[in-house]
This record gives C-alpha cells, sequence and structure tokens, in this order.
C-alpha cells in the first residue's frame, strides 16, 4: 500500500509517498480502506521530532484520525461488519491507504456526512468535547472562553459549548472573526487587536468566565487565570506559545478556588482513548445528522501532497481542518 513516510527530522519537505507493508490485523481491530485522514497539530510535533523516536502509538506511520470502509475485522470486533462507513482515531497509521483501528475507537459515520468531512471529525471532536465537558464541567448558562477558535478543536469547541447553551468567547486572528461567529461564539475576540484579558472583563463587568480551553501556554497563563470566575477551570490542551515563563498567581488560584487541569490525547493509554471518544459517542454522535454540529472543513489535499498540507497548517491561516484524500 502507499503511505507518507520520512527518514529524518525536519521541513516539510522530508514526507514523501512509499510502497509499505500492510498493517497486521489484531483480534479487536478493524482494517479500513481510507478515504480520508485528517492533518493534525502532533503530526508536525511528530515530523520535527518534537516526540522523538517514540511515536506513543503503534505505528511509525503519522495520521492519527481516518474515514473510510471497513474492509476485514479481527475475532473479536462487535458492532461493525465488512462495508460499513466508519470513522474515528487512531494509534498513528492514518497517512496511508490502509489502516488499522480498534473497534472500540471507531464510530459509524452519520448519515449524509462524506468521507471528507467524516475525518475532521474525531480527533477535533473527542478532545474538544473532553476538555470543556468532562474536563471542564461546562454547563448550560455558563460561559467560556476559547482560544484558537478557529482550529480544528477550536471550531469544535465553539459548535459544541453553543449547542450546550453556553456563552462562548473566542479568541481569532484577524479575517477569522465572523467565521467563528457563524458556528456560534457569542463574542470573538480579535487577539491581534484586543487583550483578551480586558476583553472578557469588559464583556463580563469584571466577573470572568466559567471554563476556558486553552492551546497557547506560557503566554496566556496568567491572563486566563484573571478571567475566570470564582470556582473556574482552565484547562491546557496545548503549548504552541510555549511552555517556560509563565508565573502562578498562587493567591488568585486559592482565593477564587480556580482549578487548572491538563490533557493531551496521543499518548494516554488505550483504555483511556476508548472512553473519551465512547463519551462523545453517546452524547453528541446524533447532532451531525441533524445538523447541530458541522465539521469545518478548510482545505483538502491528496495524500501525497501531505507536505503542502503540512505547510497549509503551518502557515496558521486554516480555519479548522485540513484533509489528505486517498
Amino acid at each position: 500500500m502507499k503511505a507518507i513516510v520520512f527518514e529524518e527530522f525536519g521541513a516539510a519537505d522530508v514526507l514523501h509517498l512509499h510502497d509499505v507493508p500492510e498493517p497486521e490485523l489484531r483480534d479487536t481491530d478493524l482494517l479500513v480502506r481510507n478515504h480520508a485522514a485528517g492533518v493534525n497539530r502532533a503530526d508536525i510535533i511528530q515530523r520535527t521530532g518534537g516526540y522523538g523516536k517514540d511515536s506513543f502509538g503503534d505505528s511509525a506511520i503519522m495520521g492519527l484520525e481516518i474515514a473510510g470502509e471497513v474492509i476485514a475485522m479481527g475475532k473479536d470486533v462487535r458492532g461493525f461488519a465488512k462495508g460499513d462507513r466508519v470513522m474515528g482515531i487512531v494509534g498513528g497509521g492514518g497517512y496511508a491507504e490502509l489502516a488499522r483501528i480498534d473497534y472500540r475507537m471507531a464510530m459509524p459515520i452519520p448519515e449524509g456526512i462524506d468521507y471528507v468531512q467524516a475525518a475532521g471529525i474525531p480527533e477535533a471532536f473527542v478532545t474538544a468535547h473532553e476538555a470543556a465537558f468532562h474536563l471542564g464541567r461546562l454547563d448550560a448558562g455558563e460561559s467560556i472562553l476559547i482560544h484558537a477558535a478557529a482550529s480544528g478543536v477550536g471550531s469544535a469547541a465553539v459548535q459544541l459549548a453553543h449547542a450546550a447553551g453556553a456563552r462562548v468567547f473566542g479568541t481569532v486572528s484577524t479575517g477569522k472573526v465572523e467565521r467563528v461567529r457563524q458556528l456560534g461564539a457569542d463574542v470573538a475576540i480579535d487577539y491581534k487587536t484586543d487583550d483578551f484579558a480586558k476583553a472578557i472583563e469588559r464583556e463580563t463587568a469584571g466577573k470572568g468566565v466559567d471554563v476556558i480551553v486553552d492551546f497557547i501556554g506560557a503566554p496566556y497563563f496568567e491572563r486566563n487565570l484573571a478571567s475566570l470566575d470564582f470556582g473556574g477551570r482552565l484547562v491546557e490542551v496545548g503549548l504552541l506559545g510555549g511552555a517556560k515563563g509563565a508565573s502562578l498567581p498562587l493567591d488568585r488560584l486559592l482565593y477564587r478556588h480556580l482549578q487548572i487541569i491538563g490533557t493531551v490525547m496521543k499518548s494516554r493509554p488505550q483504555g483511556v482513548k476508548q472512553a473519551m471518544t465512547q463519551r462523545f459517542r453517546d452524547r453528541w454522535l446524533h447532532a451531525f445528522a441533524d445538523g447541530t454540529l458541522v465539521p469545518v472543513i478548510d482545505t483538502r489535499f491528496p495524500l501525497a501532497e501531505a507536505a503542502q498540507a503540512h505547510r497549509r497548517m503551518e502557515s496558521s491561516s486554516s480555519i479548522g481542518k485540513i484533509i489528505l484524500t486517498m
């Protein structure tokens, strides 16, 4: 089969299409003929050496989410059949014509959703649900600030929070404000022209928000804490801005009863990932069929043009998901 591989860490040019062995089917696996695969920041980190030689998965091939057709199954698989349209999160191996996925990580593709759209759902929406609802405990009537609200996970979190009845704030760059409002943000903050902490103070009359989902890290940390209401929860999902240099105002943490929670999916045990997927599936999967939730697709590239897809992501100009097609 064809797959994207690289022999050394580096810029997008290290990615190449090559023939590789087909994945070996295990007892709890579905073998899927991929039609599309999502591109994620974790792929960039893997390509540039951020994870070292350890892929934190069960394949040296990158790619964490797939959408395709079941062509074979292990003997312990339950609830799926050959020919089923499925999507889900894999432990690597997505950038290939065939991939294996533990059936407990797979979800049926909702009616009316094509393969490209489906490939933009699993990683973004499962991560967003885990951060905002399972860890952040967001509830109807509460408020949430979502950073990088036009990203794959960010755009998913905006939709989920809006659908749950929360008041939604989102930070975006110039040119993405209107799109994030269309997705359900009540207030879209252009972080290039407005300090988000001042905007939150202004919009909430100094009260702050109940939950913050952050992908930036150190540069936003102190302002995030300043933007939380009493009992507020800060959920750290990424460190795009770096991990060093933030100070922790312990008095604010203590007297406002704040909570700081970190999460990352890629390196979690398989059982934890399965539980995350199931929580999302049980609550939200039906909402794609009726149009309540919509996978936001930025661009699509043929598998052979994975390098170009990575450059698109690194440009930070995308809105929603970047997809590879097979």
